[in-house]
């Protein structure tokens, strides 16, 4: 049986009344991490193997883009979702708003390359601990809304010695401007696969991530260090 037929007016009414979660404005990915100076490190590759022991830090984004991401989730559970009364649709959302992919994901591509990955709270528990090489991880996300159905995803990881100096940046996003998806008489399958793509988008920029950090961690950083010439990240 072929899926129903959903009406723009109708599904207009009914997000009119509905608060769907707008992306976070974003802000420096150390932004509230280092309070003095970061040099740069003297080490031409970044440690990594089993030996080596990594300690990360949350950027002021991944938190923000991870309550973002639950409150977009909880919307679609209770709110624009749920009022469609179309099931599909109701899932879609659910489904391309996971809270911890990004973080799940890049946690896991640092625990093939690193012999330890510990996420700490805060500067002061990670400078106690002593890691070898420190990461700040950076994600941020853009989802559909009923004003926009431009889908965006970024994701970085920047890496600095033991005594926290710069070494090198792997990172990765992607793009995707896509048609209203309440525009017209769409189907309710063709809206569901609109839905699903900010999911792909999430996944590609992760795929990009995770080349982008082999890259890094075979090759000399002074050809693959990205944060001096990434907007709105500086070294301090």
């Amino acid at each position: 049986m072929k899926l129903a037929m959903v009406s723009t007016l109708t599904i207009t009414a009914l997000l009119a009344g509905c608060s769907i979660p707008t992306a976070p404005s974003a802000v420096s990915s150390l932004d509230g991490i280092f309070s003095e100076p970061v040099g740069r490190s003297n080490a031409t590759r970044i440690p990594n193997g089993k030996q080596v022991a990594l300690g990360v830090l949350y950027s002021r984004n991944t938190q923000a883009n991870r309550a973002y991401l639950q409150d977009y989730q909880a919307n679609a559970g209770t709110g624009f979702g749920q009022s469609l009364l179309v099931q599909p649709i109701h899932d879609a959302y659910v489904a391309t708003s996971r809270p911890d992919l990004a973080v799940d994901w890049v946690k896991a591509s640092l625990q093939r390359q690193f012999g330890s990955v510990t996420v700490y709270p805060d500067m002061q528990s990670l400078k106690a601990a002593k890691p070898d090489v420190v990461a700040v991880i950076d994600t941020r996300s853009q989802l559909i809304t009923s004003r926009s159905s431009d889908v965006q995803a970024e994701v970085s990881a920047h890496f600095y010695d033991s005594k926290l100096n710069y070494i090198g940046t792997a990172q990765g996003q992607d793009a995707k401007a896509m048609s209203p998806v309440w525009a017209d008489f769409k189907r309710s399958e063709e809206i569901v696969a609109d839905i699903n793509e900010q999911q792909n988008v999430q996944v590609r920029a992760l795929q990009k991530f995770d080349r982008s950090l082999n890259s890094l961690l075979t090759s000399p950083t002074d050809k693959v260090s990205m944060i001096d010439s990434h907007p709105g990240v500086k070294l301090y």
